[in-house]
């Protein structure tokens, strides 16, 4: 059905004119509520270490989460569908896996590797294993209607096994310079992942915004049922984002191998709890149909800048985990304080 046959059944269901502007601009003041809290740390930061402001630690900053911010992008994307991928963790580290298996030379990395394919099919590959990996999901999740949580959790494990399995436990070095370019090079003096990242949300901010597409992950996020007699075809919606989703992930995979010039066999392990923690700071609810790009950006940004300062002042890392796991429970605090529910 068209555009306007959702655009009455929204409209036979919306609430009226002055609450529906309230809504909006509680919503635009939302996509900016950690602005203040990021300027704040920038000020605490610059307390602590005047190093904190320059621009070489800003482009630090920025390249340390330019990888695990496009899985976040990943991550914003399904939540908003009302689906969760706790997947997108091990497909950040099996796909560059894959890709360094089928390709290194096994000579010059102590029998890991085939070899069997050319290193310029490496970015395609690690894609193709993105595409694949979100298939299945797709397919477990919307043909046979299987709990998401369940069907990401399992894969999560088979995936981590899998590239366990390919590596023996190893690392995977001596990448070929068509796995390594990506993450290394810089272009007009900044890390190229910087430009990347920045240039998928951006992209990602239009598409949701200003698009047929992206109002229909909102609407299916919201409510599937009136989604799918709104005319939207939300099984393709739901699998076509699980597979994006991946095919980000499997990305910022190879992003962070080409700046580490290897591919460790626990290469993501863990990085999905500040996923999330980024996702629910920045707004982005559990339950589907809220949230933006922009918000979640602001989430991992203010992680990021948090942990760069407690780095400095010297605080060890282990207490990393910590700090997102409190950053996800102050968040829901929050959401049901100034939202009348949590996000669940």
């Amino acid at each position: 059905m068209s555009d306007t046959l959702l655009d009455a059944t929204a409209s036979s269901a919306a609430p009226p004119p002055a609450t529906r502007r309230r809504t909006i601009a509680i919503a635009r003041l939302r996509d900016l509520a950690l602005v203040p809290a990021i300027v704040a740390v920038a000020i605490v930061g610059f307390i602590v270490n005047p190093v904190f402001l320059q621009s070489d630690n800003i482009i630090n900053v920025l390249q340390s989460m330019s990888e695990i911010s496009i899985v976040v992008l990943a991550e914003t994307l399904v939540l908003i569908t009302g689906k969760m991928d706790l997947s997108l963790e091990s497909t950040f580290g099996l796909a560059p896996g894959i890709a360094a298996w089928l390709i290194i030379d096994p000579a010059v990395t102590h029998g890991l590797g085939l070899n069997v394919l050319p290193d310029a099919l490496s970015i395609p590959v690690v894609l193709l294993v993105g595409a694949l990996v979100g298939a299945f999901n797709g397919l477990l999740i919307v043909r046979f209607g299987l709990n998401g949580f369940i069907v990401t959790l399992g894969m999560l494990i088979v995936l981590r096994g899998l590239l366990t399995g390919v590596s023996g436990g190893k690392t995977f070095f001596a990448l070929p310079e068509s796995m390594r370019y990506l993450g290394s090079t810089s272009w007009l003096g900044v890390p190229a992942s910087i430009w990347i990242s920045l240039l998928l949300f951006a992209l990602a901010v239009v598409v949701l915004g200003f698009t047929r597409a992206g109002r229909a992950l909102y609407a299916i996020g919201g409510n599937i049922d009136a989604a799918r007699a709104a005319g939207i075809r939300t099984d393709r919606v739901l699998w076509l984002t699980l597979i994006v989703a991946s095919m980000l992930a499997a990305l910022a995979g190879l992003l962070i191998s080409g700046r580490l010039a290897a591919v460790p066999a626990a290469q993501g392990d863990g990085a999905i709890f500040q996923v999330f923690a980024a996702a629910v700071i920045g707004g982005v609810s559990l339950n589907g149909g809220k949230g933006t790009v922009f918000g979640a950006f602001t989430g991992i940004l203010l992680l990021f800048m948090i942990i760069n300062v407690l780095t400095l002042a010297g605080v060890p890392a282990q207490w990393t985990n910590f700090l997102n796991g409190t950053v996800i429970l102050v968040a829901l605090v929050v959401s049901r304080i100034t939202g009348g529910k949590a996000q669940t």
